[in-house]
């Protein structure tokens, strides 16, 4: 895979952690004028092939792949004009701003063949699929709660008038877009599209700093907090009638879990391989398309077309509306 980063954001920097041990045919770097000592700084200390600063000139090289971490707003249009070059797109989360522009990208890379893919760790991790595995264990789920909330380091100058993009309605940010989508995608990973969707946001400014989502899958509900306002230990769950799994962190961060049953007795798994969590999804990735698994590939992206879609719905209920919202 020859793939071009774009951006320099911190999902960027946390992805040089394990940039070594990935097997990139080739690696080009895309930055802005403002951020080009920066630029060049990760290019040279992580081996980038070439740095970019012109869109249009790196997808006139030959990149096969685009790696869009840039902010959620333009997620779609700089994806787009990935895909009308001929190349595939691994779209950082959540995929696009909204259900609508992942369906016009959908269409897209289907007419021409290519490859699209939603960075989502939560769902590539050894331990995700172990509790897949495990699932069977519980007996019939009857609850599920995940909660990720972490203060966010920008919330006190949201609060005195600065809005950075992570608290804007104009740029697609908020709780549910940031924090709360890790939940959603390991809820419906699992189980699949919910019946219906509501959510109750604490909306600031037009976007919602923390919000509880409800999942209603008839036989059973689902619960998910995501807070960027506030902050309180962790405790994940899937409770069946017969026993449970327990996680003592967010979903997001997940290695390790328990499942509890009804007798006393207990199990653990941990995933103990000491790689970045980063890693295998970039894996799964790189071998999806050196081995053109089309399926393998469709499979992934339908599980996040129905995060799209939740997210979209519960923001429709919530009355958060984005400026993408109106674009198509």
């Amino acid at each position: 895979m020859k793939v071009g980063f774009l951006g320099t954001g911190m999902i960027v920097k946390d992805l040089m952690r394990t940039i070594d041990v990935l097997p990139f045919e080739k690696k080009y770097l895309l930055g802005t004028e403002q951020t080009r000592e920066e630029t060049e700084t990760i290019a040279k200390e992580n081996h980038f092939d070439q740095t970019f600063y012109d869109y249009d000139e790196l997808l006139k090289s030959d990149v096969d792949t685009v790696y869009v971490a840039l902010p959620n707003f333009i997620h779609y249009s700089f994806s787009k004009k990935a895909l009308e070059a001929g190349k595939n797109v691994i779209i950082e989360k959540p995929i696009t701003a909204n259900y609508k522009e992942l369906e016009e990208l959908k269409k897209i890379a289907k007419e021409k063949h290519l490859m699209m893919f939603e960075a989502m760790s939560v769902v590539h991790m050894p331990a995700y699929d172990a509790i897949q595995e495990n699932l069977k264990e519980l007996g019939d789920i009857k609850v599920v709660s995940l909660n990720y909330s972490q203060y966010s380091s920008r919330y006190k100058a949201f609060k005195e008038g600065t809005t950075l993009p992570v608290f804007d309605p104009h740029k697609a940010g908020g709780a549910l877009m940031d924090l709360n989508v890790y939940n959603i995608s390991f809820i419906c990973g699992l189980f699949g599209e919910p019946k219906d969707v509501n959510y109750l946001a604490n909306i600031e400014k037009g976007i919602d700093t923390s919000g509880v989502l409800t999942l209603d899958y008839g036989s059973f509900k689902a619960i998910t907090i995501a807070a960027k306002d506030c902050k309180a230990p962790v405790m994940c769950s899937i409770q069946g009638d017969e026993a449970c799994i327990a996680i003592h962190s967010s979903v997001n961060g997940l290695t390790k879990f328990s499942v509890e049953y009804n007798d006393g007795t207990s199990k653990e798994f941990v995933d103990d391989s000491e790689k970045h969590r980063l890693y295998y999804e970039f894996m799964d990735f790189i071998q999806t398309v050196d081995n053109n698994n089309y399926a393998h590939m469709e499979e992934l992206l339908e599980a996040s077309t129905v995060v799209s879609k939740v997210m979209y719905d519960a923001r429709k209920k919530a009355g958060i509306v984005f400026d993408n919202d109106l674009n198509i």
